[in-house]
């Protein structure tokens, strides 16, 4: 009877530490990314998002994104045609990285959206613009989502 406690006491030892074991792997795996949250939006208060931004095997960027309640570009005032990423970089380049598609299927009723690219620049700041241009060099005057300025 008391082997039988004393399996059944390693047998759970063993899955707790195999547990935190897996926890701690994950955690370690997922700590060389940086999360910075958006700024709350005057143009579209209900936005909320992130941006995690880590470093990939060719030692670029990967720059993903994940927002949530972002209006409809053509719903702004005024409206507009397009979601624009932009990056500043470490030079304080400021660079087009990208557009947000808003399909039926990408911004839907939920409203949800994510992107993801990669640059060998590094990253000091990102925000998002509302454009008519998708390929425009510079942005406009209508930012949607800002970070702070952060060190990566």
């Amino acid at each position: 009877m008391n082997k039988m406690k004393i399996l059944k006491i390693n047998t759970l030892a063993n899955k707790i530490f195999l547990g935190v074991f897996v926890l701690l792997f994950l955690f370690a795996v997922d700590a060389s990314a940086k999360k910075v949250k958006f700024l709350q939006s005057t143009i579209a208060p209900a936005s909320r998002g992130y941006v995690k931004i880590k470093k990939d095997k060719n030692q670029n960027n990967t720059i993903r994104i994940k927002l949530s309640n972002l209006a409809e570009v053509s719903r702004l005032t005024p409206p507009k045609l397009n979601y624009i990423v932009w990056m500043v970089t470490e030079d304080q380049l400021t660079k087009n990285i990208g557009k947000i598609e808003s399909s039926t299927g990408f911004l839907s009723k939920k409203l949800k959206a994510s992107f993801e690219t990669s640059t060998p620049f590094i990253p000091m700041k990102i925000f998002i613009s509302a454009e008519d241009d998708a390929s425009c060099q510079y942005p406009g005057e209508q930012i949607v989502l800002t970070t702070k300025a952060f060190k990566y």
